[in-house]
């Protein structure tokens, strides 16, 4: 448990696993990186900090905070999110220096979620693989999503794409600038989803912090359909952004089961949030490019 460390309350870091009555949250701590996950409550990561910088929303409102996991397409299933997935408890154990956990078979979908997080020393960060196990009695294609809010403080959303192949066009102002594609956070009236084919990373520089998420690179014909490797989602008014990325659509055999990991790193940025290619610089540093 040297690099696992693994908490039922933020106060106290231990090496058992959380009892039911400690509500279920688990604390993995990499460097200066600390990772919050509530596994009574949908395996969800409720908080990613450097230090005592909070990187993501904390906001209270239902699906309006936290980071969480979905199967695509959203189109099986629409809205709300499914239950199983997203709110009911996941069964927790720890073996190896991985944090695992395992949700109950979905009434609707019939798949199971796993979640398993681990710690990168190496690479400061921390690394979550997503598994999806296709629990029917039939041939099922899904593909993996996760989804990330952040408060929508002025941050900056970048990633590696052309802003002309964005879609739809024009409903963010992305700007194309050093090789990359960058979106100043902004308020408007109106809830706006846009969808990228990347080279498999998604950043966001909000109050002096960067977060880097890495996922696998998908050329156009791998996501689900009407789905994409990134989507970005902003609330209408000035609340929060959801920064959403998904695996390959993949054919599933009754009881065949779906991988994917997402790494996730947090580091200091310096000065005012805008497109420079010091910035692009700091996360290809990151990413070991």
């Amino acid at each position: 448990m040297r690099h696992l460390l693994v908490s039922v309350l933020l106060a106290f870091v231990i090496p058992a696993l959380a009892q039911e009555d400690h509500n279920g949250l688990y604390l993995l701590k990499c460097g200066n990186t600390t990772m919050t996950i509530d596994g009574a409550k949908g395996g969800k990561i409720l908080s990613f900090k450097y230090g005592d910088q909070e990187a993501i929303s904390q906001l209270k409102w239902p699906e309006a905070f936290g980071s969480t996991f979905w199967t695509s397409p959203q189109k099986e299933w629409y809205w709300p999110p499914v239950p199983e997935y997203d709110k009911k408890p996941y069964q927790v154990e720890e073996a190896n220096g991985v944090l695992k956990m395992t949700s109950e078979i979905s009434d609707k979908l019939k798949y199971r979620i796993i979640k398993e997080f681990k710690t990168d020393e190496q690479h400061q960060a921390i690394v979550v693989t997503y598994s999806i196990v296709n629990e029917s009695d039939e041939v099922r294609k899904v593909a993996p999503w996760e989804i990330t809010r952040v408060q929508n403080e002025g941050g900056l959303i970048f990633f590696e794409a052309p802003v002309e192949s964005i879609s739809p066009a024009g409903l963010m102002n992305f700007k194309d600038a050093f090789g990359a594609a960058w979106y100043q956070a902004d308020e408007t009236n109106e809830n706006r989803k846009i969808n990228a084919d990347g080279k498999g990373w998604l950043a966001y520089c909000c109050n002096g912090l960067l977060l880097v998420k890495r996922f696998d690179d998908l050329d156009a014909s791998q996501p689900a359909p009407e789905e994409a490797e990134i989507q970005v989602y902003v609330n209408r008014g000035k609340t929060y952004i959801e920064l959403e990325s998904q695996g390959t659509y993949t054919t599933l055999q009754p009881k065949e089961k779906l991988s994917w990991t997402v790494c996730w790193y947090l580091q200091p940025c310096e000065g005012t949030p805008t497109p420079s290619e010091a910035l692009l610089q700091q996360v290809r540093h990151i990413l070991g490019n």
